[in-house]
């Protein structure tokens, strides 16, 4: 898929993007290379792959990472219960060389989502979604994955793919991730949206709600973002929850009582809430432009539009 055309598909699916994340979607497209995406959490990581699945059309293989993920949950197992089964049934009717050569087969293998997305048949968009969770461990029997598109499993052998999947991984940093699986990965960084950006991802996802009421929904959330007291800054999810929980209960414009009612849908804890409380109008642009003046301001400064690692 050219460059032109996946713009043409994400427009379709009001998926608001820049011309780097575009470019750099398509171009490891193309090359069947992994693509690695950091940046804090909400900023829209998963999205991308979500995003990418519609656009070509493809099944999404989901692969959460945590901490203590094994190969038995991430790539294959056992079915165990059919093995005991398949044993008591055949005890004495069969070679047992020749059993226990049946009981390691493609009948008893259960496919988990590694496994699932190189022997698909069509190919699949796999998230490993992320991957700074999961041990390093983990990461190390990742990279036969990423490097070669083959999987090793001991009775079996090595699996090479049947078809290639376009593999999305996502980090939040929480752990440095190795120069390994870097080096095998395109690599994207997303930010949270500017005020300019937030306002187009509301009109396009919501495009019912008052504009209005979307913009000063946009100010407020870079403003509270912005704040450095502000413990966990709301993700893009979480403005278009609340501006769509303002229009459910009717409310155009973002009153401090409106606010009041409706701050659990922008903020999850009640440190962040006292914070809310003690600050001044967060609907107010922190410069004259009016927050919709597509400016780039330094850090600390204007409509709330600096970027944020």
């Amino acid at each position: 898929m050219d460059l032109k055309t996946l713009k043409q598909k994400m427009d379709e699916s009001n998926y608001i993007y820049d011309d780097t994340t575009a470019t750099v979607l398509a171009v490891a497209l193309q090359l069947g290379r992994p693509l690695l995406i950091e940046g804090a959490a909400g900023v829209g990581k998963t999205e991308i792959a979500k995003v990418m699945a519609a656009a070509l059309d493809r099944e999404l293989v989901r692969l959460q990472c945590y901490e203590g993920l094994d190969e038995s949950k991430a790539l294959y197992e056992w079915n165990y219960q059919k093995q005991l089964l398949s044993i008591q049934v055949n005890m004495n009717s069969q070679d047992k060389d020749e059993l226990t050569r049946s009981l390691f087969s493609d009948e008893y293998l259960l496919e988990r989502p590694l496994l699932k997305s190189i022997r698909s048949e069509r190919p699949v968009v796999l998230l490993i979604d992320e991957i700074d969770k999961a041990d390093e461990e983990f990461e190390a029997f990742l990279l036969e994955l990423l490097s070669d598109m083959q999987v090793s499993i001991p009775e079996v052998g090595t699996i090479a793919a049947k078809s290639l999947p376009f593999v999305v991984l996502t980090s939040n940093r929480a752990r440095p991730l190795s120069e390994a699986l870097r080096r095998r990965c395109a690599y994207l960084y997303i930010q949270y949206p500017d005020m300019e950006k937030e306002l187009a991802i509301l009109r396009a996802k919501l495009p019912h709600v008052d504009d209005r009421l979307c913009a000063q929904v946009a100010v407020a959330v870079q403003n509270l973002r912005s704040n450095e007291a502000i413990l966990k800054k709301p993700s893009i999810a979480e403005t278009l929850d609340w501006a769509a929980a303002l229009d459910a209960l009717g409310i155009r414009e973002l009153t401090p009582e409106a606010l009041r009612q409706t701050a659990g849908f922008v903020l999850k804890n009640s440190e962040d809430m006292n914070i809310l409380a003690e600050m001044s109008d967060i609907t107010e642009p922190q410069c004259q432009c009016g927050g919709e003046c597509g400016h780039h301001h330094s850090h600390g400064q204007g409509c709330g539009g600096h970027h944020h690692g």
